[in-house]
């Protein structure tokens, strides 16, 4: 996915800063793609340099002046291109599976602190989700319900990710507890070959 064309999604509902749209990411979308404001601000001078977008300066006497963006009809063009385009994600990058990977290296007493601590982490972020700020995304209630409806499907994709996610440790946890891999993989794992 693409930062720039996030930031053309947000300008599609009307003008905003680079501050605005940091609160709208934070407020809407960090589950699944956080932006850093630097980066946000990078995308803007981008889409301002491909016409994809352009920005009004205001000028302010008691604050520093401020950059205000709109999308542009190209700008438009191009976020239905890419709307209508299917991307699959194809490459998962777990920075915790790569620990994982090469766990065999360290006690199982070890393993089982990391595993449960990731486990505690996931816990909390299912909390968070099902009950936070985040179920309520700050700028939705503006929305049109049909627009609502796609950013809650988003946050509905990624509870049920961290569900399955912690459901997935609890069972390593297990398997470590009842040292699984004294079984070899057969013993330890159902990894059917047919779907």
């Amino acid at each position: 996915m693409s930062l720039q064309h996030a930031v053309l999604g947000f300008l599609q509902y009307g003008p905003r800063t680079g501050y605005d749209l940091k609160r709208m990411f934070d407020s809407s979308i960090r589950h699944f793609w956080p932006a850093q404001q630097s980066h946000i601000y990078g995308a803007l001078n981008s889409l301002t340099e491909k016409g994809w977008a352009s920005y009004e300066l205001v000028v302010q006497t008691e604050r520093p002046n401020r950059k205000v963006y709109t999308i542009s009809s190209s700008g438009r063009e191009e976020l239905q291109n890419w709307l209508s385009d299917p991307l699959i994600d194809r490459q998962i990058r777990s920075p915790f599976l790569i620990q994982l990977f090469f766990s065999g290296a360290m006690e199982d007493r070890d393993i089982l602190e990391t595993l449960e601590k990731r486990a505690d982490e996931l816990r909390k972020l299912v909390h968070e989700y099902a009950e936070g700020p985040v179920t309520q995304p700050t700028y939705s209630a503006d929305l049109p319900k049909r627009e609502q409806f796609f950013w809650y499907l988003t946050l509905d994709y990624g509870l049920e990710r961290l569900r399955f996610d912690l459901a997935w440790m609890e069972s390593a946890i297990d398997k470590m507890r009842a040292k699984k891999y004294s079984e070899g993989m057969d013993g330890a794992f159902n990894l059917a070959k047919n779907p």
